[in-house]
C-alpha cells in the first residue's frame, strides 16, 4: 500500500472510531454496549466510559434511573454507577443459559433460561419467581433456542427462535397466539439461515427483526408481510452486516444495528428509512446488543425501542 494510501486508511479509522459519519449533519452516540470483548457504556468520544468488569454479556439496558442491567449467560445483575449490585438472579440448575433480560413497567424483570426445559420468568425485586411457562423454540440446541424477548404493552410476550425461523407471539399463560416466519420464500427460504435474533414491536403495530447468518433487518406487518428490508446489498462497498444481532429503532425512525461478526471495521451503525448510513461505531469492541444512550450530547426519552 502506498503511503499516502495508508495516511488515508489511518486517518478514516481514527475519525470513525469515535462515532462520526459524514452525511449530512455530524451525528454523535454514546452507547451500552453487550459484546465479546467489553460490557458497558461508550461515550460519545469513543472512550470507555463506565465499564461492568465482565465482557461476555447477553443483553442489556441502561435503567431511567441511571442503573445497568445486564444479562451474562449464567446470571442476571443489576449495578449502580458505582459498581454496586442491587440485584442479582442466577439461572436455575437444569437450565444451560440465559437469553436475555428486560425491566418491566411493573418493577419485575424479564428472563428467558434456555436449555432442556426453555421458560420464561418475570422475577420481582427480591429474586422470586411470580410468573412463568415454557417456550416452544422447536430444538434442543439450547444456544439457539432463543434471544431478545421483550414483553409488549398488550401484556403478550414477543419472542424470536432462531432454529425454527419464528418469531411467537406468546400469551401470558404461555399459549402461542401469533407466529411470523423468517424462511419466506421472498427471504430466500430456509437456506438463507434467516435466524431471528431481535424482535421489536413499534408503535405503528410493525415488528422489526434483525435475521442473524441472513445478513438483514426486515420490518414486518401485523400480517408478518416484509415491508421495508435492507442488507448488504444495500451497501455493496462497506458490507456491514455480518451476524446482526441487537438492534434498536431511534424515536427519528432511524435503525441502529449491531453487526456482532464483524470483522472489518464497523461494528455497529445506523440506517435511515431510505437506506443511508448515517453513523457507525469502529471502535475494537463488536456488540451482540446495544442500547444508543445519546445524540448529540441529548440523551433518548422514553423506553428504547430495543
Amino acid at each position: 500500500m502506498k503511503l499516502k494510501q495508508l495516511h488515508f486508511v489511518l486517518v478514516l479509522f481514527t475519525f470513525a472510531s469515535v462515532g462520526h459519519t459524514v452525511l449530512g449533519e455530524e451525528i454523535k452516540h454514546s452507547f451500552f454496549i453487550a459484546g465479546p470483548s467489553f460490557t458497558g457504556i461508550i461515550a460519545e468520544d469513543g472512550r470507555e466510559a463506565w465499564d461492568s468488569g465482565r465482557a461476555a454479556a447477553r443483553d442489556g439496558f441502561v435503567l431511567p434511573n441511571g442503573n445497568v442491567l445486564i444479562a451474562w449467560s449464567d446470571e442476571v445483575k443489576e449495578f449502580t454507577r458505582d459498581k454496586q449490585v442491587v440485584f442479582r438472579f442466577a439461572r436455575s440448575a437444569e437450565a444451560k443459559e440465559i437469553g436475555t433480560v428486560e425491566r418491566l413497567d411493573n418493577g419485575r424483570t424479564l428472563i428467558t433460561e434456555l436449555g432442556p426445559k426453555p421458560r420464561l420468568l418475570e422475577v420481582d425485586a427480591g429474586g422470586k419467581i411470580v410468573l412463568e411457562f415454557p417456550l416452544k423454540p422447536e430444538t434442543d440446541n439450547a444456544h439457539m433456542q432463543t434471544r431478545m424477548a421483550r414483553k409488549l404493552s398488550s401484556g403478550n410476550y414477543l419472542v424470536p427462535h432462531l432454529l425454527a425461523f419464528k418469531i411467537k407471539e406468546y400469551s401470558p399463560t404461555g399459549e402461542v397466539l401469533k407466529e411470523f416466519p423468517t424462511d419466506a420464500d421472498d427471504l430466500g427460504g430456509r437456506k438463507a439461515e434467516n435466524w431471528p435474533f431481535t424482535a421489536i414491536r413499534l408503535p405503528n403495530g410493525n415488528t422489526l427483526v434483525n435475521l442473524t447468518h441472513g445478513n438483514k433487518t426486515v420490518e414486518l406487518d401485523a400480517t408478518g408481510k416484509v415491508v421495508w428490508k435492507v442488507g448488504n446489498e444495500d451497501f455493496p462497498n462497506e458490507k456491514p452486516f455480518a451476524d446482526p444481532c441487537g438492534g434498536q429503532r431511534l424515536p427519528n425512525g432511524n435503525t441502529v444495528i449491531a453487526s456482532y461478526g464483524s470483522r472489518g471495521v464497523i461494528k455497529v451503525f445506523e440506517v435511515t428509512p431510505d437506506k443511508k448510513m448515517v453513523w457507525t461505531y469502529t471502535g475494537k469492541h463488536n456488540a451482540h446488543e446495544i442500547q444508543v444512550l445519546t445524540i448529540n450530547g441529548k440523551p433518548i426519552d422514553g423506553k428504547p425501542m430495543k
